[in-house]
């Protein structure tokens, strides 16, 4: 009788033991997170694509990184567990891609243009790249190595103009926040995120934008720890769905 009451309990144990690994396997939070480093200028855009992401997935949480594009590309060569990456440009995406780092070809999923973003009312009166010139302005950019940067400097070259920025920031949102925070009497940056400021700055057009805008690139990478989700994901973004959301922060199609 011991005996036998001894297997049952044995028996019983064995049985909740295996039952409790599985079940603590199928609830591990970190088991159903993807992992997206996207563009600093995409926060607001890839933010509301990730929620809309979730709600088809229950149970999947979406960890966003938006920072500079060449920083993000550094971490992912550097080996940083990353399931998606799209930057603001293809030269930041190469590094990636160049290391066989991508699953599949970077797919170009939209272009933003840039334009200056001034104080509410410009108070500085800036009408054109050639405003920028002036010495008594502050102006940033971002830093040369990031896409903000390197389209500013384009576009500087096209108009003729030179500009001695106070600061180079590593991404669009900082130098957003130097000109809306009073620190700076102008900053280039893309249409987008002026758009997404609010009425917190304004935004100037200038026609030397058209010579450099950014093709934005996104791609799934080989080592994803989450491959499937992170499929889906790019999918999200190339679909009608995701070129909507783009087009309404002021993105153009690719």
């Amino acid at each position: 009788m011991v005996r036998h009451l001894t297997a049952v309990l044995a028996a019983i144990t064995l049985a909740l033991g295996a039952a409790g690994c599985g079940d603590t396997g199928g609830d591990d939070p970190a088991d159903r997170t993807l992992t997206v480093f996207a563009a600093a200028s995409l926060t607001e855009t890839f933010t509301e694509l990730g929620k809309t992401f979730e709600k088809a997935h229950p149970g999947v949480r979406v960890r966003f990184s938006f920072g500079g594009s060449s920083t993000l590309a550094q971490q992912i060569v550097q080996g940083a567990p990353v399931d998606v990456f799209a930057a603001a440009s293809p030269a930041t995406m190469r590094p990636v891609s160049d290391e066989r780092l991508t699953a599949d070809a970077p797919r170009t999923f939209a272009r933003n243009r840039l334009v200056i973003a001034v104080p509410p009312g410009d108070p500085a009166k800036i009408r054109t790249l050639r405003d920028l010139a002036g010495r008594e302005l502050k102006v940033v950019l971002c830093a040369p190595q990031v896409p903000c940067g390197a389209a500013a400097e384009k576009a500087l070259d096209v108009a003729g103009v030179k500009v001695t920025p106070v600061s180079q920031e590593q991404d669009v949102k900082a130098v957003l926040t130097k000109v809306r925070l009073g620190e700076a009497d102008a900053g280039l940056v893309y249409r987008t995120d002026v758009r997404a400021a609010g009425g917190q700055v304004e935004g100037v057009e200038f026609p030397e934008s058209a010579e450099a805008i950014n093709d934005y690139p996104i791609a799934a990478l080989a080592k994803a720890p989450q491959p499937g989700l992170a499929g889906e994901f790019v999918d999200l973004v190339l679909s009608a769905q995701g070129r909507a959301v783009l087009t309404r922060a002021g993105f153009e199609s690719a």
